[in-house]
């Protein structure tokens, strides 16, 4: 293993007004605390949350002069005083909120998310508390690995949550950003029918190759939901990852079945009159529920289900760490397919 450096080259955000403001600098590598490893980060994966952070737009607070992102896979190069169970060389990702370990997440938690109000990992080097760490699957390469802390755990968390989907379910996935394709990945490796919502027929069929039984094509049938309800023989869906947020939540009450659950994980369609939305879940007694994330312990029993399926997420893109910029960028384009990952290391 090769000798750690003095000092790391970090990202930061000096002013929240666009990822063109990100910079790169050099800080001293961190002091560990006692329970604290020293991570080289090999790779860091982006999401709809590190541009609308860059953009000073994320609804929760951010830190000042930030280092952004929260998805990473590295391995241990050094160990804090305390620590047991970990070894050098231990390839691993940190969850999303470092003191998530299990259960809900209290304010408490949520103030140790990675990126937001405390520094994330689009760094050389981090230093992470121990009880934060994941092993991830041995099948997968450090920049495959980057995609799991958010986009899969969430995934995970809305199918196989505190009200897990059961194999013949049927689910409708919105869009083919990084957190729908896990969503597509994991309920077809769980037994589910899955649709697939896109305005390109180009990612309808990568979706098709990766599982998806139907597909429909927003632009071409706007009333997207009465398709659904087609499909499924006028019953709706078992469950819904909505990731339009008030743009399309109203459409989705539409196609989920009496009964049913909504995962409501992102607003990515901007503002729309939801005002009919409590009459309506009320009447189809639907489960909507929040997803922020996920715990330690589900990001493991997810990992469990990765490697048992062989799962491999589905990377659009890899940037050199110098191009940053470039990646945030190809992000803001809205043109990719799963993930982009920002290669940290070359070694």
């Amino acid at each position: 293993m090769a000798s750690i450096p003095l000092r790391t080259r970090e990202y930061r955000i000096p002013k929240a007004d666009g990822f063109q403001s990100l910079t790169l600098t050099e800080a001293p590598i961190p002091q560990l605390k006692a329970t604290e490893v020293l991570i080289k980060v090999h790779a860091v994966s982006l999401q709809y949350r590190d541009l609308i952070i860059a953009r000073g737009k994320y609804p929760r607070p951010q830190k000042d002069n930030l280092i952004p992102c929260s998805d990473m896979a590295g391995e241990i190069v050094a160990l804090g005083a305390e620590i047991k169970g970990w070894n050098l060389g231990d390839r691993v990702s940190s969850n999303f909120a470092v003191d998530h370990i299990f259960g809900d997440a209290t304010d408490e938690i949520k103030a140790t998310s990675l990126g937001g109000p405390i520094d994330g990992v689009l760094t050389e080097y981090k230093a992470i508390p121990a009880h934060a760490l994941v092993r991830f699957p041995e099948h997968l390469s450090y920049e495959e690995a980057s995609t799991l802390p958010c986009a899969a755990v969430t995934a995970y968390n809305a199918l196989l949550g505190p009200c897990p989907l059961k194999g013949g379910d049927t689910v409708l996935v919105q869009g083919t950003g990084g957190v729908s394709i896990f969503a597509l990945q994991l309920a077809v490796a769980s037994g589910a029918t899955v649709i697939v919502t896109s305005s390109s027929d180009i990612k309808l069929n990568i979706a098709k190759k990766l599982g998806a039984a139907h597909t429909i094509n927003y632009t071409q049938t706007p009333n997207w939901d009465e398709e659904v309800l087609k499909i499924t023989g006028g019953r709706g869906v078992d469950r819904i990852i909505e990731v339009g947020g008030p743009g399309t939540l109203m459409k989705s009450v539409n196609a989920v079945r009496c009964g049913g659950s909504i995962g409501l994980i992102g607003f990515v369609a901007g503002p729309a009159d939801v005002s009919m939305l409590p009459v309506e879940v009320i009447i189809k007694t639907i489960l909507l529920r929040g997803i922020l994330i996920g715990s330690r312990t589900q990001f493991e029993d997810m990992n469990k289900l990765i490697s048992t399926a062989k799962l491999k997420p589905v990377v659009d893109k890899v940037f050199r760490f110098e191009e940053a910029r470039e990646a945030y960028e190809y992000l803001a384009s809205q043109k990719h397919v799963g993930k982009i990952v920002i290669k940290v290391s070359e070694d």
